[in-house]
């Protein structure tokens, strides 16, 4: 309830009545003035009540008068009225009644109580609430209330005292708090500031108000009473303490910093009286050293109780005051670090730890420090100080014996250490105290053994020495307990520098981050002075810390403490990172790095770090703070032993669970500040892979390290403890590297290159030993890049880079990973989803896959493996979005080198089959030409060659591609054409670019082809001829996609470049003979050398060039130089043709008869598509070719097709130019012919050339074939020298022999009567030739006696086989088949076919003029001479016979024309060659052979008959037109043939038969017709034939006779068979003779020959006598005609005339 309440009020009035009222009651006896004043006082009161409404400020105002009964009351000094008067005098105070006035009047009343010592605790309380409840009582009264509770502080009773204490500092609080106050209710008003006097010393409070002045006389007061001056203020302080003094001025300052602060005045005061008089008392303090026995006075030694609360006035002056009192701060500081020194009492250095913590947990007093001093010129580096003195403390503490008057229990140090080790390894019997203390935290160094305390919680300064404010004797301080206090400082110290620091970072951050987002283009500006501090600040106290920490951490025991230590280590390392002070950060970093390593462990990164820190020794003071390196018998629970990672084997090195929590804390390390190691990476990375390497982790898939079981043997040995912490361990490296991605660009960078080093010096060791490498760097490297995949292209140089080198490594695992890792991280990077994705950002992809290509540098097989193996998983993967990076991956499966070995080139293979197979549609144009390289390249590998013959067929595949997509491959390849010339425009340089400047399409097939070129001239015949039939069906199947001019470079740059290489090739090759083709594969003797299978490929690709000329012959013949391009290829032909290999040749002369039977093409479009071999879909009715026809589509394929097709299709134009350059082509094919017949007929010279090549029949029956054709198209100028030229080879081609090996397949068996090939095609030709001038015009028949010698020559051959030149032949029957020897044909049936020809010619022709003037008919008779002379002498019978029918028909024909041209002479000397030839024939002077049957024989005659006849009815009829001369001759023989002459060698069976009576018979027939001829027409051929008669039967007559004469003198004896025969002949001849005569016209015969007939009879009557059956019957025959002349004749005279 409020005290101004109606209720309150009523009820005040009515206790203020009461007490009155009971106070006159009291004093009605003994005090009746204060009764009546009681009395008075109810009824002043009423009457306010009364009269008042404001009945609170009524009383107030009249409060004099109130309170006056009540203090009349105390006056009288007895306690019971006393006690009611002080009660009622409260109340009045507690409802603020009480006045200015009557509040002094209540004071002095309570000073003469207190003086008279009565009721001193009420007093108190009195003077309490008249304080507290209203601010009526100021200045001198307020002194006096003051003076009042300080003066019952002394008294002996000691309730009294501490209540006067307690009353006290509530009063002080009182007075400043009424000051706060008052400032608070003037804030708003703006006083005049009071004018600034000279002097500023002054102790002028004029210009404070009331209660302030009131604060600053008793501030002022108390600062003279502690230093035991007189009080200005204070008027009647009889004592005073000290501690008590400083108390209150701890309270003041630590309670109302602010009046201090804002007040002018009041700072005034602290500088001038507070701090002086604090330095004053601590001089005994500070000249006091410990164990000194020279100390001058007892006074001087320090003070406990003074002591510790300086250092507690110190503490708040610093902490509140610290900006006015700059000056005294550094002097109170100074003052502080010393008391920490070693001579120090161990009181006063646990006092002055517990202040140092105090400030170590106020980072940013530790700021100001560091801006005011460290950071000024000339100023001492306290902050510093500060730092490097609690390092130095605590190194004091190990190293200086504890000799203060601890009464702590302290271990022996060898007992500690032994026990605390046994205990540690957990041995049971580790007993002594030091087993009893080992469960306790605590730091052990060098066997000096410090427990560890709490003593504060982790952040506040919780001091237990400072607070002991009731200790007047120094406290016993245990062990330990200054090391866990200054322990804790450090920790607090790093913790709140770095927290605050980082604070402020984030803050700066996130302004930083704000001002972008508003101003994305200006540069942010940081504030640098804060940088600046802060920088300050951690150079400032790192060496301390550092020290401190690192001495600490190995000597720490506990788990916990290790923790915090690092925790430090770690906190200060990341924030010399963000801070950028590298070596402070590594420095921290190091330390950590040399915790987590064994002792002594040979690290360089880390001793070169170390050596140059613990040069640096930082002086404080004259103390020297050294960075103490680690102790080597710190006592650790072992781990784990394992083997240390250097090239030098060293033993077993040992990690101990502290080495384990450190490597933890170093991967937290990396794992969150990872963005601030920069170049200490390499520091961290080093230490891990070391530990990696003891610790026996290996890399796994994708990088991981995973637990493997030693490698290096049994040397590594792992506890169970760490081996359940091994997966963790790997579990937090990986995550390290994960979390790389969140760091930004430059510190991954420092990563990346850190692990580059490490992975350098891993490769360095690993160079020259095969001992297991240390993986981890490249291991990691893949992690990171793995993770960093959306930003890859900043760390894809260095990363890929190195990973390059670690592919060249010798070391074979070391380069396995290499790979491993290089190629995983391509195959990701590829995969992942990057944002542009690839296929539109083309310069990542070529980023992403150059390592790739550059791997195909390595020569390592098995990296080149790796790399192939991946280029078929990206392949396969990704294919179908490499889209620029083709280029790239087609170089690398083209990489291929013959040294690679096998396997590497089937991988390649199956990267580029699967390339063809599925990726051609998906690449640029562009890159078609690198796939035709590629494929090129492994047509021509030699490892495998099955691999080059597949490349030939995926090079046929990919021409096929060319072809189906043609249209689209030409647009495109044109877009990027143009866009190639503008940037070649740009710079200034031509488009350089193979076989420009053919159109982009047209360069793809060039490039095809000239790489099937290539291969056709390869070493393995395999491959050339799978080449060959390629380049030529591609060229054929879509040759028509070209356009005209590309068609120039494909003949002379491709077809005529590779004949040539081929010709040389095959001229050069190797004859020897090769033994088997490899393994057990047998060579066909064909193919045993390597001419012979050259000569495959020459003649392969010949006929590949030949055809090509053939079917696309009307386009090239529109190229310009189509002559020279025939003449070049007529020449590659002759050269094959005359090349000494039969294979060769034969075919040179097959291309040759392809190129020149060109079949005139169809005219129709749509066969001729089908022709090409374009599908018919592609033929649109629109475009069909028609010259007329307007072209619809600007060049799409079909219109090109047809373009090229219409070129081809549509003959020549009829002109004249093309006529004559058709018929220049054919006479330049003429000339080779004739060339190469003339070459190839031309017989050895010498007999000694052996070894001369002599041509096979099918080669020279290939090249005469060749003639017909060939004539065709020069027949118009087809002259006498070319026939005399034709001639001359058709002879030497057939005179060629064969070789006695081939004779059985070419020959037929001797007796057959069979032409060769070869002697057909002859014939043919000359057929050929007689039929064209047979249609031809006149001009042309003089060339028939030309073919008529040709074949008169050829008809020789039967009777006269030719020579070849000086070489011996055999005949073909006695040639042995397996000598190497000449075989000469049976030329008969060819010789005699020739004649057959003769006489069909000369049937036809011998009428004509040429045949009538060359004396054709006398040469046939003259050539028909020599068989028919020889007869039965020919090598064959057929002939003679042949020989005879032929001249029977040839005179049939001929002796017409002779006869009707006798007259010109011309015929002249044919007759006598005529009658030569019946001579020679009909006596031949041959015999029949012994086995000649007699029907044989009896045909012949017939044909001798035959003979007869002819002159019967072709010559001697026509007499009168024929030469007298042949007529005697031909008489002459007649009557030679008609008296038979016999061979003596018949046997007497045949004679009858073999005496050719038939002939004679026939001879004498003919005879006699034209003896008795009536048709004689001169006498002159009478004559002649009389004269025949006569002679006929004289020679009768006389065989008659010599008969007789015979028969008579042989007597008994018979005659000789053939005088018998003889004989018989004569006699039928007499009767022939008879007959004849008969039948003649009686006037025709002479009579001189009827005389001599008659003449023969009386002969013939002699003859009866004779023995001889056969001469009887014949007599008989011959007598009987003789009866005719038994009749006289009619008339004599007659006869006689006639």
């Amino acid at each position: 309830m409020s005290t101004s309440s109606p209720e309150a009020v009523k009820k005040l009035l009515e206790n203020m009545q009461t007490d009155l009222r009971s106070l006159s009651m009291e004093c009605k006896k003994k005090f009746p003035p204060v009764k009546e004043a009681a009395e008075s006082g109810i009824v002043k009161i009423k009457t306010i009540a009364v009269r008042n409404t404001g009945i609170l400020a009524a009383l107030k105002e009249n409060s004099l008068e109130v309170v006056q009964p009540f203090l009349m009351g105390c006056g009288t000094k007895e306690p019971k009225i006393t006690q009611l008067c002080l009660a009622a005098i409260q109340r009045l105070m507690s409802h603020e009644v009480v006045s200015e006035a009557a509040a002094g009047n209540i004071i002095n009343m309570l000073w003469q109580l207190m003086e008279n010592g009565l009721e001193e605790l009420k007093l108190l309380q009195t003077v309490l609430v008249l304080l507290t409840t209203n601010t009526v009582v100021h200045d001198e009264v307020l002194s006096k209330a003051i003076v009042l509770c300080f003066r019952l502080h002394f008294t002996k009773d000691n309730i009294t005292n501490n209540t006067a204490a307690a009353t006290v500092r509530q009063v002080v609080t009182v007075v400043f708090e009424r000051m706060v106050a008052e400032d608070e209710r003037f804030k708003g008003i703006v006083e005049q500031p009071p004018p600034v006097q000279g002097n500023t010393n002054r102790r002028s409070v004029s210009t404070l108000r009331p209660s302030a002045k009131d604060a600053y006389m008793l501030f002022q007061d108390l600062c003279q009473l502690v230093n035991a001056d007189a009080p200005y203020w204070l008027v009647g302080m009889t004592e005073m303490t000290r501690t008590f003094g400083l108390e209150l001025l701890e309270s003041v300052l630590n309670d109302f910093p602010g009046v201090f602060l804002e007040h002018q005045e009041f700072s005034f005061l602290l500088k001038e009286r507070v701090c002086p008089l604090v330095i004053k008392l601590f001089s005994p303090n500070i000249k006091f050293r410990q164990g000194s026995g020279t100390s001058p006075a007892p006074v001087e030694k320090p003070y406990f109780p003074i002591c510790m609360r300086l250092l507690r006035v110190v503490s708040v002056l610093i902490k509140h005051f610290y900006s006015l009192l700059v000056t005294e701060c550094e002097i109170f500081l100074s003052l502080l670090v010393k008391f920490l020194d070693g001579e120090k009492p161990q009181w006063l250095r646990a006092v002055a730890v517990e202040s140092v913590h105090r400030l170590c947990v106020q980072p940013h007093l530790l700021r100001s420090f560091c801006q005011s001093y460290d950071m000024k010129p000339h100023s001492t580096k306290v902050f510093r100080d500060i730092v490097n003195a609690l390092g130095s403390f605590i190194q004091s503490l190990f190293i200086v014996p504890n000799t203060g008057n601890s009464t702590a229990v302290g271990a022996p140090a060898g007992g500690s250490g032994s026990g605390s080790q046994g205990a540690a390894l957990g041995g049971p019997g580790a007993g002594g105290v030091g087993g009893n203390l080992s469960t306790q935290a605590a730091f052990e160094y060098r066997g000096t053994w410090i427990p560890l305390m709490t003593v504060s919680v982790q952040g506040s300064a919780k001091a237990t020495y400072l607070e002991m404010l009731d200790k007047v004797e120094p406290p016993s301080i245990p062990e330990g307990y200054a090391m866990s206090v200054a322990f804790s400082a450090l920790l607090d110290l790093v913790r709140g520098i770095t927290s605050m620091i980082e604070r402020e970072l984030a803050v700066e951050e996130e302004a930083a981050a704000e001002f972008r987002a508003t101003h994305p283009d200006d540069e942010w500006q940081a504030q640098p002075g804060a940088h600046l501090v802060w920088e300050e600040m951690v150079s400032a106290c790192w060496c301390g810390l550092l020290a401190a920490l690192s001495l600490l951490l190995d000597a720490s025991t506990d788990e916990t403490a290790t923790e915090n230590i690092l925790k430090a280590e770690l906190t200060m390392a990341s924030l010399c990172g963000r801070l950028g002070l590298v070596t402070p950060r590594d420095a921290f970093i190091t330390a950590i790095c040399k915790a987590s390593l064994p002792p002594h462990y040979a690290l360089t990164v880390l001793s070169s770090n170390a050596a140059s820190l613990s040069g640096k020794a930082y002086s404080i003071q004259g103390q020297s703070v050294q960075i103490i390196s680690p102790s080597s018998e710190s006592h650790q629970q072992v781990v784990a032993v394992g083997q240390p990672l250097s090239s030098q084997p060293q033993g077993t090195v040992v990690l101990t669970a502290k080495n384990i929590q450190c490597m933890r804390t170093l991967l937290n390390l990396a794992h969150c500040h990872g963005a601030v190691l920069g170049t200490s990476w390499q520091l961290v990375l080093a230490t891990l892979q070391h530990l990696v390497w003891i610790l026996g982790l290996k890399p796994g898939m994708g990088g991981a390290l995973k637990p493997g079981r030693a490698v290096e043997g049994p040397s590594t040995v792992l506890t169970t403890a760490v081996m359940t912490d091994l997966p963790v361990i790997s579990n937090i490296l990986s995550r390290l590297f994960e979390s790389s991605q969140y760091l930004d660009d430059v510190s991954l960078h420092h990563l990346i290159n850190a692990l580059c080093s490490l992975s350098l010096e891993a490769m360095e060791m690993a160079y020259g030993n095969n001992k297991e490498p240390s993986l981890f760097a490249v291991a990691k490297l893949l992690e990171t890049g793995l993770v960093n995949m959306d930003r890859i292209e900043i760390l894809w140089r260095p990363l890929t880079g190195h990973l390059l080198e670690v592919c060249q490594h010798p070391n074979s695992r070391m380069r396995e990973w290499g790979a491993e890792a290089l190629t995983a991280l391509i195959k990701a990077s590829l995969a992942y989803k990057h944002d542009p994705p690839l296929a539109q950002n083309q310069r990542l992809q070529l980023l992403l896959l150059n390592p790739l290509k550059e791997l195909s540098n390595v020569l390592h097989a098995d990296i080149r493996q790796k790399q192939l193996e991946s280029v078929l998983q990206i392949l396969q993967s990704q294919g179908d979005g490499l889209g620029p990076g083709w280029p790239l991956v087609l170089g690398v499966i083209g990489a291929i080198r013959n040294d690679q070995g096998e396997s590497l080139i089937r991988t390649a293979f199956q990267c580029l089959q699967l390339v063809v197979t599925d990726f051609l549609p998906t690449m640029p144009c562009g890159c078609l030409q690198v796939v035709v390289d590629v494929a090129g390249s492994f047509g021509l590998q030699n490892q495998e060659l099955n691999i080059s013959l597949t490349s030939i067929g995926l090079l046929w595949n990919i021409s096929d591609y060319f072809f189906q997509r043609g249209e689209a491959i030409i647009q495109e390849l044109e877009r990027e054409e143009e866009v190639l010339e503008k940037q070649a425009q740009e710079k200034g340089e031509t488009l350089n670019r193979p076989f420009h400047p053919a159109p982009p399409f047209d360069c793809l097939w060039l490039c095809l082809y000239a790489k099937l070129g290539e291969l056709c001239v390869d070493p393995r015949p395999a491959v050339r001829k799978s080449a060959g039939q390629t380049l030529f069906s591609t060229i054929a199947a879509h040759g028509t996609l070209l356009q005209q001019p590309t068609w120039h470079i494909v003949v002379w740059k491709v077809l005529f470049q590779l004949l040539a290489c081929v010709r040389t090739s095959s001229t050069t090759a190797d004859k020897e003979k090769i033994e088997s083709g490899g393994g057990n594969i047998l060579i066909h003797h064909s193919r045993d050398t390597a001419e012979k299978q050259w000569a495959e490929t020459w003649v392969l690709t010949l006929a590949g060039v030949a055809r090509i000329f053939n079917t696309r012959r009307y386009l090239l013949q529109q190229l310009g130089d189509f002559f020279e391009a025939w003449e070049v290829l007529l020449n590659h032909i002759q050269s094959a043709a005359l090349s000494k290999n039969n294979e060769v040749s034969l075919a040179a002369l097959k291309s040759f008869q392809e190129i020149l039977q060109i079949v005139t093409p169809v005219r129709d479009s749509g066969d001729a598509f089908a022709v090409i071999g374009v599908p018919p879909v592609l033929i649109d009715p629109l475009s069909a070719s028609g010259p007329g026809r307007p072209l619809v589509r600007s060049d799409s394929l079909v219109e090109r097709l047809t373009r090229y097709n219409g070129a081809e299709l549509q003959a020549p134009p009829p002109g004249e130019e093309s006529a004559l350059e058709d018929s220049a082509l054919w006479w330049s094919a003429w000339n080779t012919w004739y060339r190469t017949g003339t070459d190839s007929t031309r017989p050895p010279s010498g007999p000694g050339e052996k070894f001369s090549f002599i041509p096979s029949q099918p080669f020279l029956t290939a090249l005469i074939q060749i003639f017909p054709a060939l004539y065709q198209h020069i027949k118009a100028n087809f002259s006498m020298e070319d026939l005399r030229k034709l001639g001359v080879i058709l002879h030497g081609a057939v005179s060629v022999p064969i070789s006695s090996d081939a004779s059985p397949f070419i020959l037929p068996s001797y007796t057959e009567a069979v032409l060769t090939s070869l002697q057909e095609a002859v014939l043919t030709a000359l057929d050929v030739l007689q039929k064209a001038i047979c249609v031809g015009p006149e001009n042309l028949q003089v060339m028939y006696p030309a073919i008529f010698e040709q074949l008169l020559l050829f008809v020789e051959f039967s009777c006269k086989p030719p020579q070849y030149g000086r070489m011996e032949t055999k005949h073909v029957a006695n040639a042995k088949y397996n000598q190497a020897e000449w075989v000469a044909l049976n030329y008969v049936p060819f010789a005699e076919r020739s004649l057959e020809v003769v006489v069909d010619l000369y049937h036809k022709t011998a009428c004509h003029k040429a045949v009538i003037n060359e004396k054709v008919l006398q040469n046939v008779i003259k050539t028909l001479r020599m068989p028919l002379g020889l007869k039965y002498a020919c090598p064959s019978e057929s002939t003679w016979k042949l020989a005879v029918s032929s001249l029977l028909k040839v005179l049939s024909t001929g002796l017409p024309v002779a006869r009707q041209h006798v007259s010109s002479g011309k015929f002249d000397t044919m007759w006598p060659e005529l009658a030569n030839a019946f001579q020679d024939f009909l006596f031949t002077k041959s015999t029949p052979p012994d086995n000649l049957s007699i029907q044989e024989f009896q045909k012949n005659e017939a044909v001798d008959v035959e003979v007869v006849q002819l002159i019967s009815t072709e010559i001697l009829p026509f007499a009168n037109f024929i030469p007298k001369d042949f007529v005697g001759q031909i008489m002459a023989m007649l009557n030679r043939g008609s008296i038979h002459s016999q061979s003596p060698s018949f046997t007497e069976a045949e004679i009858d038969v073999r005496m050719r009576e038939e002939f004679s018979k026939v001879c004498f027939e003919t005879l006699l017709q034209f003896s008795f001829s009536n048709k004689v027409s001169t006498p002159q051929e009478g004559y002649i034939s009389r004269m025949a008669l006569s002679v006929l039967l004289k020679r009768s007559q006389d065989v008659l006779r010599r008969y007789v004469e015979d028969e008579r003198l042989s007597g008994r004896c018979p005659l000789p068979r053939q005088q018998v025969t003889e004989i018989i002949f004569v006699l039928k001849a007499i009767s022939t003779l008879m007959d004849s005569l008969k039948k003649t016209q009686p006037e025709n015969v002479d009579g001189n020959t009827w005389a001599q007939v008659i003449a023969l009879y009386p002969t013939l009557v002699e003859c009866i006598t004779c023995s001889s059956p056969e001469v009887s019957s014949a007599l008989k025959e011959a007598l009987g005609p003789f009866k005719d002349f038994m009749q006289p004749p009619v008339s004599r005279v007659q006869n006689g005339e006639s």
